[in-house]
């Protein structure tokens, strides 16, 4: 922690749930004692302002005019305007109840989800066109920009920003949602916070509440477990307790964090969504589902009901009712009951079912599927809990533990969890009292920033810069502080995992991993890797993947180790791009390894110059991707791949005679290079490097950067321009998904003005709609737009010239501009619908392109390539697509078929998915068809595209390493 500001009066803790926000604080020379609820003004009713202890996590979008000008009170959330209106607390949490379709909900679920761009505005999720839509990283910062509002007002003369302020995250957030939380604290205006892992806040809180027996009241303890289960996540913590040696002479226990469970999207949503599903059938019609916004209206209403059925005193039943809308209103009104003993069954037998220790999570996918969001395929928590204790507690069951979350409001849930340990250990676990666990986690927050400052403040004066410590040439302490007693004691533990750098492997061997930072590496302690050097290259893209483990893995700085086993972890790889030295494109410098466990409470990595080491450069991750995330990911290296034996080693052993073939064509050479050369360039690598098919995503990025590098001497000839095309285009493809690849855009974007240089050669036209076809998901909004009316343009005249000589167009293949046409994925539906209106006229005439049927297709398609599922067509509007593809005969035309299959796919988004009505027509109608079982699987349930129609349906295959989520 750093030295405490010396404006700070207070230590305030808070808790950004999903569900609910809480706000605690104590004053900095005070006592735990003294730490109190902050009791934040938000609006409960359109005429009322009220003071709660919790504040929902929820902020509903209004239309223009809708609130009238109480949205402006107590004050306006960050990002609203008359325009767009917004309300963040009690009263957007009833408003959304009904009217579901605006509120913006689970946004820190959403914040950790890495299949999105969690910066795009994309809340709420499947919202209509009307609703103006927020970021989950700008809704997280809402919710803090008001406590910091909340905050301000009631201490005006101790401003939030310049406390110490405490923040906390799930235990098992990767450093890509740290680094996420943290700058949505930063846009709220509190750039300074420390994080802590929530289950130790809710440790600290119940330690708080012991006063000064809270080591007599852990005298029988050995092992405690915090099971903290909330509204999206499910988080499970070790805290080892060791009794002190002078016990007897009033020596106090040491307490330390010893694990952390992964990361679960699991928690009271998931169970909402359960009876949901449970009660659908009711309020639906035979054998169909309800719509997005009406099913969403129905999981409010059931989290309402489950909340007041597992209550202590609960009722028998509840009665729970769904509106109509419009005119229609009371006559399409529905209710159905829904009964203690069913929630008993559905949420307490579903989430906590009866386990055995060897019990594993299952793998498959169910039928519990929410907004959008990652859920485990496994519901079943004890499932996860058997599994977590498995790997972690080393044969010795807990004998204490602390429950938390608002889940554990209900006795039943209690009741069962503890069941369950008792019986894995043999005997009564002990469960420690929580009496709020509603603002446990915001008080420990205070509470552990009360004692850290406190201990700061007394060794401040005593802390001694000492000599660096090496160890065995690979770690280095940079300073120790003294610490000072407190009355309540830190827990220990440090880092939660082991952090190590990922190497290629040998032939027919896991990769290695370089251990960076052993698991327990207290905060503030810098690990060097003095031992080992690298060498880091300047004005050129680097990157560096990372793996953790959170177990018991033994490991030290600089060790290797081999990558295999359960308990690795990817997180967001860092990549960056490093200044080169002034007057020069490219340098490299030999530099040593840094990492630590800042202060703040994430990972840091840095490289320092061997020769000076005074110049450093921090790595940031990597969560983002070229200002929109993508939906396809680097899948991990297996141990042992389906290639064949000389695979691997043979690119690795041939990769650099590729390099060179490239540089004798396009490098800077005297001597002339043939015609037939250059165009067997791709022919002379697939000879090295076997069919280009094959080519994994590091192979094919590595001939990408060499190609770039030598961009400039693409235009000698038509031949190098075309072969430069296409095959840059093949190895930058989709331009999305490997690290880095939004660096490359912004590289390959600044060739785009240049245009052709060789422009009268119309199969140069070809290749050069070709490539940006190839790399199009890699474009943002407003380079596709401009790439659009280009290929318009091109389009139209060479639509004008064929019809006027009935051969060929001087500016390209029709069918592969069409396809590009279709690659425009981030630019908003309605320009797409517009084009597949116009593919519709097309689409009239005699002879045109059978590829028209896969543009529109492709264009209304479900699923998209990149991470834009927000701005998939809605099923309303690709109804119109679809009815023409059923008026075609599908036995002559498979095409018009897999267009319909790609607008009838499930995707297991409501927000999504056609209406269950079309879905049957279309399946009929493939039946009658005699249409291929695994296309009638598509569209029947939720399943992953093989990888012959995903070749189909994209247009190219997607590299070997790269798969869609």
């Amino acid at each position: 922690m750093t030295r405490p500001s010396a404006s700070a009066a207070f230590v305030v803790g808070i808790d950004l749930g999903t569900s609910h926000t809480v706000v605690a604080s104590v004053p900095v020379r005070g006592t735990a004692a003294e730490i109190a609820l902050l009791h934040i003004p938000q609006r409960s009713t359109a005429g009322e302002v009220a003071l709660l202890p919790l504040l929902p996590s929820v902020r509903y979008q209004a239309a223009p005019g809708e609130l009238g000008e109480a949205w402006q009170q107590p004050w306006p959330p960050q990002g609203a305007s008359a325009d767009a209106p917004a309300v963040i607390g009690r009263w957007a949490r009833d408003l959304g109840a009904a009217v579901p379709g605006r509120l913006v909900a689970s946004a820190k679920s959403w914040l950790s989800h890495p299949g999105v761009d969690r910066t795009a505005p994309i809340l709420p999720w499947g919202a209509a066109e009307d609703v103006t839509k927020v970021s989950p990283l700008a809704a997280s910062a809402s919710y803090l920009a008001h406590v910091k509002a909340a905050w301000d007002q009631a201490h005006p003369a101790a401003p939030l920003q310049d406390q110490i302020v405490v923040l906390t995250v799930p235990a098992s957030f990767d450093e890509g949602a740290r680094a996420l939380t943290l700058e949505a604290a930063a846009q709220a205006g509190l750039p300074g916070v420390q994080l802590l892992e929530e289950p130790k806040a809710a440790f600290h809180d119940w330690l708080v509440l012991q006063g000064a027996q809270w080591a007599q009241q852990l005298a029988d303890s050995r092992l405690v477990l915090v099971v903290d289960v909330g509204g999206g996540t499910t988080d499970l913590t070790l805290i080892r307790v060791d009794p002190a040696a002078g016990a007897a002479d009033g020596g106090l226990p040491t307490l330390t964090r010893t694990a952390v469970g992964e990361h679960l999207m699991l928690g009271g949503d998931n169970m909402d969504l359960a009876l949901a599903h449970q009660l659908e059938p009711q309020f639906a019609d035979a054998g169909q589902r309800l719509p997005a916004q009406r099913f969403a209206q129905l999981v409010q209403r059931c989290r309402l009901a489950k909340e007041q059925l597992l209550a202590a005193d609960a009722p028998e039943h509840a009665r729970i009712t769904l509106l109509g809308g419009g005119s229609r209103l009371l006559a399409a009104t529905q209710s159905a009951t829904l009964t203690r003993a069913q929630v008993q069954q559905w949420v307490v037998e579903g989430f906590l079912p009866p386990a055995q220790t060897s019990d594993q999570p299952g793998k498959r996918q169910g039928a519990l599927r929410g907004f959008g969001l990652p859920y485990p395929a496994d519901a079943a928590i004890t499932r996860h809990l058997a599994q977590f204790l498995a790997q972690h507690a080393g044969g010795a069951w807990p004998d204490t533990v602390l429950l938390n979350g608002g889940v554990f409001h209900a006795h039943a849930m209690v009741e069962r969890l503890t069941q369950q340990l008792t019986a894995w250990r043999g005997s009564p676990v002990r469960v420690l009292h929580n009496p709020h666990p509603d603002w446990a986690v915001a008080r420990g927050a205070a509470a552990h920033g009360l004692v850290r400052t406190q201990q700061e403040h007394a060794a401040h004066d005593a802390l001694s810069e000492q000599t660096p410590e090496r160890t065995e040439g690979v770690t280095e302490t940079i300073a120790t502080r003294k610490p000072a007693a407190a009355a309540l004691p830190v827990i220990g533990g440090g880092a939660a995992r082991s952090y190590w750098l990922v190497l290629p492997g040998k032939k027919g061997a896991a990769p290695q991993g370089l251990c960076l930072l052993p698991r327990g590496t207290e905060e503030g302690v810098r690990m060097v890797l003095s031992g080992r050097r690298f060498a880091l290259k300047l004005g050129q893209a680097v990157r560096f993947s990372l793996v953790a483990h959170s177990g018991n893995l033994p490991a030290q700085a600089g060790q290797l180790a081999a990558l295999h086993g359960e308990g690795w972890v990817e997180l967001p790889p860092i990549a960056t791009v490093l200044p080169a030295p002034e007057g020069h494109s490219t340098a490299q410098i030999e530099v040593q390894l840094q990492a630590c466990m800042s202060e703040v409470g994430t990972l840091e990595v840095r490289c320092v110059a061997v020769a000076d080491t005074a110049q450093s450069w921090l790595l940031p991750f990597h969560v983002r991707a070229g200002g929109h995330a993508v939906d396809v990911g680097a899948a991990p290296v297996p141990a042992e791949g389906p290639e064949s034996p000389q695979g691997g080693d043979r690119t690795a052993q041939h990769l650099p005679q590729a390099v060179a073939q490239i540089e004798r064509i396009f490098g800077n050479q005297a001597q002339e290079v043939g015609a037939k050369e250059v165009r067997q360039l791709r022919q002379s690598l697939e000879k090295l490097l076997g069919p280009r098919e094959g080519w994994e995503v590091a192979t094919l990025r590595t001939l990408f950067d060499a190609l770039l590098a030598r961009a400039k001497r693409r235009r000698r000839t038509p031949e190098h321009e075309r072969v430069w095309l296409n095959l840059s285009g093949w190895c930058l493809r989709p331009g999305v998904g490997a690290q880095l690849d939004g660096w490359r855009m912004e590289q390959v974007w600044a060739l785009y003005a240049q245009g052709l240089a060789h422009a009268k050669e119309a199969a140069n036209w070809t290749e050069w709609w070709v490539f940006w076809r190839r790399v199009a998901a890699g474009l943002d909004a407003a380079q596709q737009l401009a790439l659009l009316e280009d290929v318009a343009g091109h389009m139209q005249k060479a639509v004008q010239q064929t019809a006027r000589s009935g051969g060929k167009s001087s500016h390209g293949s029709y069918d592969d501009m069409l396809r590009l046409f279709a690659a425009m994925e981030a630019v908003p539906w309605q320009y797409r619908q517009e084009m597949g209106q116009w593919m519709l006229q097309r689409l009239q005439r005699e002879g045109e392109s059978v590829q028209t049927w896969w543009a529109i297709g492709r264009l209304a398609g479900r699923q998209p390539l990149a991470a834009n599922a927000h701005l998939v067509m809605p099923p309303e509007a690709a109804q119109e697509f679809l009815n023409a593809t059923l008026a075609q005969d599908w036995r002559k035309n498979d095409t018009a078929m897999f267009a319909a299959v790609q607008m009838a796919r499930m995707t297991g988004d409501r927000a999504r998915d056609l209406p269950d009505g079309l879905r049957t027509q279309v399946l009929e109608k493939m039946q009658a068809s005699g249409a291929p079982p695994r296309w009638v699987a598509m569209v029947e349930q939720v399943v992953q595209m093989d990888a012959e129609d995903q070749k189909r349906s994209l247009g190219d295959s997607l590299p070997p390493g790269l798969v869609l989520l």
